[in-house]
C-alpha cells in the first residue's frame, strides 16, 4: 500500500513514517507541509492520504477536498492533537474517511487505515460525541476571509487572495463576525479556530 504522510511536525512524521515501514506492505512518502502533499498528490497516485489536519499551505481538510473534487481514489485519514467538534463534519463533508487523534495507538491506527481502504468510515469516539455539538454557521467564502484575516492580511490583501471586489470581502468577515458573536476579525477567527471551524 502506498501511503502519502502528510505532518509538518519532523519529529511526529519521522516516527509515524518509521512504524507504518514497519508493517508489511506498506510503502510511505513524507511531506512537510500541505503544500509539498498537494504537489505529490498532483505527480504519483497513492492509496492513502494520512494527513495532519493544521499545517503550513494547504490544510488536511483541504488536501481531503482536492482528492474529492479530482474524483481520485486515494482514502483519506486525518490525524490530530485537536477535539475540535467542527473539524469533524467537515472532515466528512470532504469525503475523509477516518478521523483519529494521535495519541492513539499505531495499532488502532493500522487497524483503522485497513477499515478505511475496505470502504467503512472510522472516527474516534471521543470526537464523534464532540462533533454532535454546535453547528458550523460560516460559509466556505467567510472561512477563507476569515484564515486570511487571522495571518494579518488586510482587507484589499483578501480581496486579492480570494478574486473578489474589497466591498465583498468587507461583507464576509462583517458577517463572519456577527454570525460569531465577536468583537473584530481577528476574535472572529480566534474563536472560529477554538471550534474547528477554521
Amino acid at each position: 500500500m502506498k501511503i502519502l504522510l502528510a505532518e509538518d511536525q519532523a519529529m511526529v512524521r519521522t516516527a509515524l513514517a518509521g512504524l507504518l515501514r514497519l508493517e508489511s506492505g506498506f510503502s510511505v512518502a513524507e511531506a512537510e507541509d500541505g503544500d509539498r502533499a498537494l504537489m505529490l498528490l498532483k505527480q504519483e497516485s497513492f492509496d492513502l492520504l494520512l494527513s495532519d489536519i493544521e499545517m503550513p499551505g494547504k490544510t488536511g481538510i483541504e488536501l481531503a477536498c482536492y482528492v474529492q473534487q479530482q474524483k481520485l481514489s486515494t482514502k483519506v485519514v486525518i490525524i490530530t492533537t485537536f477535539g475540535r467538534a467542527g473539524y469533524v463534519k467537515r472532515a466528512m463533508d470532504a469525503g475523509v474517511g477516518g478521523f483519529l487523534l494521535k495519541d492513539a495507538p499505531v495499532e488502532q491506527l493500522v487497524q483503522a487505515i485497513a477499515q478505511v481502504m475496505a470502504g467503512k468510515k472510522v472516527v474516534d469516539s471521543e470526537l464523534l460525541l464532540n462533533s454532535l455539538g454546535e453547528q458550523d454557521p460560516l460559509s466556505d467564502k467567510e472561512r477563507q476571509a476569515l484564515r486570511l484575516a487571522a495571518d494579518g492580511k488586510s482587507t484589499s490583501e483578501i480581496a486579492a487572495a480570494l478574486y473578489i471586489a474589497e466591498g465583498t470581502a468587507r461583507n464576509y468577515l462583517s458577517d463572519a463576525i456577527n454570525k460569531l458573536n465577536a468583537a473584530n476579525r481577528i476574535d472572529a477567527a480566534r474563536i472560529a479556530r477554538h471550534k474547528g471551524w477554521l
